[in-house]
């Protein structure tokens, strides 16, 4: 199972754009809202879950995904469930996934040294004991990383190919059309 975490001010795109691209690869993806089922995005845009935070059963995971946003991100860092799903996935070896400001969760976290990584222009201190790239979608050992919403549709492409093979995530980019 692949858990995509909302929480209050996330950015929308971020999360949406590698949701419908999952699916459409034939992942099993549940959203999962921090705090409640109606989760609004930072710019205004209210999403019903698929789950809330405490019904996360983390024995299952495949991989977890941090859309940015703010307040969003910071909303995603002080939940509990949040910190346990990471820190399950980092100990064994599962995917973690974050974009725009999230990956320095990761990095707040101490997940990041040694690894390659990539967030907003402005969150690169954050992103402790990184190198940090400037690459669109970096990935580095368990751990993909992605600027900002402007490449939703890589990231979401990278993660399927992370996740399927190369050839899955080609068939879906032309499916979508993505240049």
């Amino acid at each position: 199972m692949i858990y995509l975490f909302l929480a209050q001010g996330f950015e929308e795109t971020e999360a949406i754009a590698p949701l419908d691209l999952l699916r459409r690869a034939g992942a099993q993806v549940k959203t999962v809202g921090v705090g409640g089922k109606k989760i609004t995005g930072s710019h205004g845009i209210e999403v019903t879950a698929d789950l809330e935070d405490g019904q996360v059963t983390l024995q299952n995971a495949e991989m977890v995904i941090l859309p940015g946003g703010m307040p969003g991100t910071n909303n995603l860092e002080q939940s509990p469930v949040v910190s346990a799903a990471i820190s399950y996935c980092a100990e064994n070896g599962k995917k973690v996934a974050a974009i725009c400001a999230a990956p320095s969760i990761l990095g707040h976290m101490g997940l990041l040294s040694g690894h390659r990584a990539v967030c907003f222009p402005g969150f690169e201190k954050d992103l402790t004991g990184a190198e940090v790239t400037v690459e669109p979608v970096c990935a580095s050992g368990n751990f993909i990383t992605a600027r900002g919403a402007g490449v939703a549709v890589p990231f979401g492409l990278k993660l399927v190919e992370v996740m399927f093979g190369k050839q899955k995530s080609d068939e879906i980019k032309e499916k979508v059309q993505c240049v």
